[in-house]
């Protein structure tokens, strides 16, 4: 009966990521293919120089303010000697921004750039630069209290191994988790292992929902989002000036091994006190802003406000172009102007991304405009909104003070002015803009053939969108020629066009996930999309603390209702070493979970250990660790267990979005 693991381990791998062999493709382009900026780019960015106040240099002073030391070669590899985070491979930014870069964004580039230990205050300290996000050491009366131990355990182990090097070393005796994205909690093993953690009685706090959040977030959704964020990150960009230079919230993202622990002890209120290690704490409860489950935290002894992620020195995001659930703009000011009042004496204020802000008249007044950013972009949005203005016409219509938009930590280097006035719409109003023409429209395909027929053909639908580029005017030609690729698939004109306009749409681009996302469509025209998948084998301790009924669910979203039309099934599944068993109901073409004894009704069972099921369901474990296992034993009909499972779609997570 084993011969069935052959079947289910085909069926539940994942695969890895990858990529073309990347080749130049334009006379005048660099050896990824990007072209060069056109003139009316170089002059747009020029223009940037003229609107911003770029002679001020105090955020360039606090950034490096209180540096202890900075590693110089910050390489960081994964076990397999893949380089997972490579610092010094950005070290071309500097200087003068090149013409391929907005400005602005360079200047914030430059910022993140800045990496090392840094002391914020007598007992605090950051390790900046090592990662996407910051960790932050504070030190307690017997060892360290660590603050977001950064996204993979092998950013974090080499953060904590330099922090070792220049300050006294001590034990960690808590981990605080200020929200539940996974730059926040994921390196949490290289600070310290499940058995010291254990041993030590390491304090672990985080806020409440925490780890429904950070384990759920991507597990249903998880394939797409995952496809969506190689786009946000720019993961297949090189970094140059033509490519990959900053995401706005910090340098990139590095893709390595990841890990959870459950929290001793949740913050659900506030002010809610706690003494931790001899340092008292004052927290803010901050559920929907951010994240879901998020936190904040006052240091009244020392007058330090720590923002987690509901303030940065960026403009969020209220929508996150790899996807999610959108943020409430509404709440999350309210929450800024809470702290305000809570906290209304602090002198030092950290947050989990970015660098520092010193002095109390300083703080306040960026607390001010971070909160009247949200709420301008919300009332506003909601104000044309109930004038009838749709979402792509208050994108165009709404702009900022230029009290807050001047100021350059409200810039779009992350979240954007346009697509978080969207969110906010979609918060309310949902995708429908009430047009009836929008209601039911054709698919992508479909409607491309006819506009394509309707211009002319293809060679005049060429001639209007060179004549478009040639005069700037590259969001047109992006709308024109997407209508000519989805209708035309391998129009190699078509797509060399459309890949200089991403290009130049890029480089202008202030936010760096906007530059991510015009860059990486410009890539995959030129070279296709990557030939292998998402591999999620980095995720398996964090997927460990998920909940089965979680996966059950997945396993519902991947059911085939097509192929499924008329089939009726009942499958019992047992883990054994958690003695929890669930039946699997299909019918109506809907896959149902129900933990409970297995029914007597079920047309086949599985017995099987959770730690063999969560490898054969990340690729972990293959068809030779499952099929000579002890671990995992069947019933009933083999054939209806086969049948079962091959109704289920796997998918690779590197389907097409640039091209049909």
């Amino acid at each position: 009966m084993k011969k069935m693991t052959v079947i289910l381990s085909i069926l539940l791998a994942a695969t890895t990521i990858g990529c073309v062999k990347k080749i130049p493709y334009a006379p005048d382009a660099n050896k990824y293919g990007h072209t060069a900026p056109t003139p009316i780019t170089r002059e747009m960015n020029a223009r940037v120089l003229e609107e911003l106040p770029f002679s001020d240099q105090q955020d360039f002073m606090e950034c490096r303010k209180g540096l202890i030391a900075s590693p110089p070669d910050l390489r960081v590899t994964a076990d397999d000697g893949e380089i997972i985070w490579d610092q010094p491979a950005y070290s071309f930014i500097q200087g003068e921004a090149p013409s391929s870069v907005n400005p602005s964004l360079w200047r914030q580039a430059k910022l993140n750039n800045i990496h090392g230990l840094f002391k914020v205050t007598e007992g605090i300290y950051q390790l900046r630069g090592f990662c996407l996000a910051n960790m932050t050491i504070i030190e307690g009366k017997t060892g360290w209290i660590i603050v977001d131990p950064l996204t993979t355990r092998e950013t974090a182990a080499t953060a904590i191994t330099f922090a070792r090097k220049h300050l006294a070393p001590r034990p960690v005796t808590a981990i605080i988790f200020t929200h539940s994205h996974l730059d926040h909690f994921g390196g949490v093993l290289g600070v310290i292992t499940p058995e010291e953690a254990v041993t030590n009685k390491v304090r672990i706090i985080a806020p409440r929902g925490f780890m429904e959040e950070a384990t759920s977030e991507n597990v249903i959704a998880g394939m797409g989002m995952a496809r969506r964020a190689a786009y946000q990150f720019g993961r297949q960009l090189a970094p140059s000036i033509r490519g990959h230079v900053d995401t706005g919230l910090g340098k990139t993202v590095p893709f390595g091994t990841y890990g959870i622990f459950p929290p001793t002890e949740l913050v659900d209120r506030t002010p809610q006190e706690k003494v931790i290690d001899g340092v008292r704490f004052v927290f803010q409860y901050t559920p929907e802003s951010e994240a879901p489950a998020e936190l904040t935290f006052y240091l009244p002894d020392a007058k330090t406000y720590c923002g987690a992620e509901i303030v940065s020195r960026n403009m969020h995001n209220l929508y996150t172009l790899r996807g999610s659930k959108v943020r409430d703009a509404l709440k999350w000011s309210r929450y800024i102007d809470e702290a305000m009042t809570l906290f209304a004496d602090a002198d030092i204020y950290f947050g989990c991304h970015h660098w520092p802000i010193w002095g109390n008249d300083r703080i306040l007044d960026f607390l001010e405009k971070q909160r009247d950013l949200y709420k301008f972009i919300h009332d506003q949005t909601i104000r044309l909104a109930n004038d009838g203005y749709t979402p792509r016409e208050i994108s165009e219509m709404i702009t900022l003070p230029e009290s807050l938009d001047t100021f350059f930590s409200n810039r779009g280097y992350y979240g954007t002015l346009q697509h978080n006035s969207k969110a906010v719409y979609q918060a309310y109003f949902g995708w429908y803009d009430a047009n009836p023409a929008n209601l039911n429209p054709l698919p992508p395909e479909a409607s491309a053939i006819r506009y394509v027929k309707l211009m002319g053909g293809a060679d005049k639908m060429l001639e209007n969108a060179q004549a478009a580029f040639d005069t700037g005017d590259y969001r047109w030609v992006a709308e024109l020629l997407n209508h000519l690729i989805f209708a035309e698939p391998d129009n190699v004109q078509a797509k060399f066009l459309l890949a200089a306009t991403y290009d130049q749409l890029g480089y202008q681009s202030e936010s760096g996930v906007w530059r991510n996302v015009y860059l990486t469509g410009a890539d995959e025209l030129r070279h296709g999309t990557p030939q292998k998948g998402t591999d999620i084998t980095g995720m398996y301790e964090v997927l460990k603390q998920t909940p089965l009924s979680r996966f059950f669910d997945s396993m519902a979203v991947r059911l085939n209702g097509f192929d499924a039309e008329g089939k009726k099934m009942v499958v019992n599944i047992l883990f054994t070493d958690l003695d929890e068993s669930y039946v699997l109901t299909l019918e109506n073409s809907v896959l149902h979970h129900r933990r409970s004894d297995p029914s007597p009704k079920a047309n086949a069972g599985l017995k099987l250990t959770h730690d063999l099921f969560l490898k054969m369901a990340i690729g972990k474990a293959g068809i030779k660790d499952t099929l000579f296992s002890d671990d995992l034993e069947t019933s009933g009909s083999l054939i209806d267990l086969a049948r079962f499972f091959l109704l289920f779609d796997k998918p690779k997570g590197n389907f097409n979005i640039v091209t049909p």
